[in-house]
């Protein structure tokens, strides 16, 4: 909903900051930079799961087009700030993240804050359903935010060679696609159904779940590949079960 109520908004402040962030750390002479985007990068009809050589190979989601292409500018900014100046810098593409301190907001939050809100709320008030928006078919996966904190830090010390290795190539001079990016997420993905389902089960609501079919459901499907990440010895350890336990924990501390 935020994505697609304020796109102006979106694709100007990403922009601003990542052209400040990146330019900033080349001229300063940062020698490993970590550059984050998002799934939304991939094409909206990508074959599934996304690896990361479908980058730049379709056309994106609508409602998140926006903020979409912001991140795809900072990934060609990382690969042409390598070319030109030889600097280190590696873009990383998160699936969808939740886990302590996230944004609850109904309407501008992602999906696992607004669904713990909303069953919290109903519980609280007694309502006998809660309205859960889209058809409940789509498929998404989900990656605690603290693994992906050690997933940043894995990709940050990884040994020169690894490291080296995911930083892509020149294909003005090798004729080779190999952009300087990075998956991380769990390579497992939930419908929105069994996920409302889940997190009812961790709030305790005892009502009834009542799917909106005339809110967007978005991208059907976006589960990443992330056999590169885990190649190089790096996978996650929380699952969603208790993954929502330890968040639902800390949205009733607020």
């Amino acid at each position: 909903m935020a994505n697609n109520t304020y796109p102006a908004d979106f694709i100007r402040d990403n922009l601003a900051i990542q052209n400040s962030v990146i330019h900033s750390a080349w001229k300063h002479g940062v020698k490993r930079l970590l550059f984050l985007g998002s799934s939304c990068i991939y094409p909206k009809h990508a074959p599934q799961p996304m690896h990361e050589h479908h980058f730049l190979t379709g056309s994106l989601e609508a409602t998140n087009r926006a903020y979409a292409l912001a991140k795809i500018a900072g990934v060609e900014m990382c690969w042409s700030y390598n070319r030109q100046y030889g600097t280190r810098f590696l873009a990383a593409m998160p699936t969808n993240l939740y886990g302590p301190g996230d944004n609850y907001h109904l309407q501008n939050s992602h999906v696992i804050p607004a669904l713990i809100r909303k069953f919290h709320e109903a519980k609280q008030a007694g309502h006998a359903a809660v309205s859960v928006w889209g058809t409940g078919t789509p498929r998404r996966e989900f990656l605690y935010s603290e693994d992906m904190a050690d997933a940043c830090i894995f990709l940050l010390n990884l040994p020169e060679e690894k490291f080296n290795s995911l930083l892509g190539s020149d294909e003005s001079a090798t004729g080779v696609f190999d952009p300087p990016l990075v998956n991380i997420g769990i390579g497992v993905d939930i419908s929105i159904q069994e996920l409302a389902e889940l997190v009812k089960k961790v709030v305790g609501y005892q009502g009834a779940i009542e799917f909106d079919s005339s809110k967007p459901d978005g991208t059907m499907r976006k589960l990443m590949d992330v056999s590169k990440l885990n190649s190089l010895g790096w996978t996650y350890s929380i699952e969603l079960d208790d993954g929502l336990e330890k968040t639902y924990s800390e949205f009733l501390t607020k």
